[in-house]
């Protein structure tokens, strides 16, 4: 089992309306960056645990828990023309794109914020690819002393 972030930006998509969906489950979709991508497709699996993290917003932060429920397939978004994400040069027999489904396990206690995680980055969190200056990925590995370090800030 493998531990991870995601980035989401609230006006986009947030951990709110990931709750409000059909058994709290969507998919991913929208990762154009090929590490983020090969992340999904070659790491993430059934029951892997992730945090939903709020980006690009007044307050920047872990937001909720939630775990990857489909494993990478086609990101279909990428195929349609009309989509905010489309990328022509992805074709259905050859994507370029993947996406996976994950479902909404609960919202943090309160949002565990950036700017309270950036003084562990000399400490527990030396390591935490969030707070590596100039990484923009969307999608993070983190791993199990991180993890626990996290949630025991809750």
């Amino acid at each position: 089992m493998r531990h991870w972030l995601m980035k989401s930006e609230p006006n986009d998509f947030s951990i709110d309306n990931l709750a409000a969906m059909p058994n709290g489950t969507d998919h991913w979709d929208g990762v154009r960056n090929y590490q983020a991508r090969n992340l999904m497709r070659d790491e993430m699996r059934v029951g892997d645990p992730v945090f939903f993290y709020h980006s690009n917003c007044e307050q920047p932060g872990i937001v909720g828990l939630m775990e990857v429920c489909r494993e990478a397939y086609p990101d279909f978004t990428a195929f349609d023309p009309t989509a905010k994400h489309h990328d022509r040069k992805s074709r259905p027999e050859n994507p370029s794109w993947l996406m996976v489904d994950v479902r909404y396990l609960r919202h943090l206690r309160r949002i565990i914020t950036l700017e309270e995680l950036k003084p562990y980055a000399a400490g527990p969190l030396a390591d935490f690819l969030l707070l590596r200056k100039g990484n923009r990925l969307s999608v993070l590995p983190v791993t199990p002393e991180q993890w626990g370090f996290i949630l025991a800030l809750e």
